[in-house]
């Protein structure tokens, strides 16, 4: 069974997904399975950090500094934001 989500976990992305942005929206292909996922401005930016940042509390981190939100708020959203990529085998997570 997969380890849960949390700040502490470590986050890569899968070497078969593709990533295609435009106008700041985002498309995620996982070439593999053919599944795929579309991102909001928040959600690419995300996995624009999710890129350089392998732990999910230096996103956090990032997130909480550009955007006016909640702690609570934007951890509980980009805890099941990846669990829904980890769900779509567009992310590892350790």
């Amino acid at each position: 069974m997969a380890a849960q989500v949390s700040l502490t976990s470590r986050v890569r992305i899968n070497r078969d997904v593709l990533f295609q942005e435009l106008q700041g929206e985002a498309v995620l292909l996982n070439l593999t399975t053919g599944v795929y996922m579309g991102l909001d401005k928040v959600g690419t930016r995300i996995w624009h950090l999710l890129e350089k940042n392998e732990v999910l509390s230096e996103v956090l981190n990032v997130m909480l500094q550009e955007y006016d939100v909640a702690e609570a708020s934007c951890s509980a959203d980009l805890l099941d934001l990846v669990s829904k990529m980890r769900e779509q085998g567009l992310v590892t997570v350790e």
